[in-house]
């Protein structure tokens, strides 16, 4: 095996390595669904949609300042707790431009 074999097939491995459990959900053995946020994840995830999509649909104008300045924080506890609670992964703009580099150079 010459060197640039090696080194795709170890860089190969590399990779599997690193995205096989970062995609890999476990099954609930009982009732064989995928680990995701679940009915009682998914049913407060629809309620505080509701609840962002009740806010956005106010009047606000004849809110006073420190009914708004209310609503904005608590639109903004919702978001982070959305955002909290989503699974999913995300890949920086350093780390696409690094895997393309690699692959370019190693194929």
């Amino acid at each position: 095996m010459n060197l640039k074999r090696m080194a795709r097939i170890t860089t190969l491995a590399a990779m599997i390595t690193i995205a096989a459990p970062a995609i890999a959900t476990p099954l609930d053995a009982a009732t064989g669904i995928t680990n995701g946020p679940g009915k009682e994840g998914a049913a407060a995830a629809q309620s505080l949609l509701t609840r962002l999509h009740e806010i956005k649909d106010m009047d606000k104008s004849t809110l006073s300042t420190t009914e708004k300045k209310e609503l904005r924080n608590e639109v903004k506890s919702i978001k982070k707790e959305l955002k909290k609670n989503s699974k999913g992964i995300y890949l920086s703009v350093g780390a696409i431009i690094i895997i393309i580099l690699l692959l370019i150079l190693l194929l």
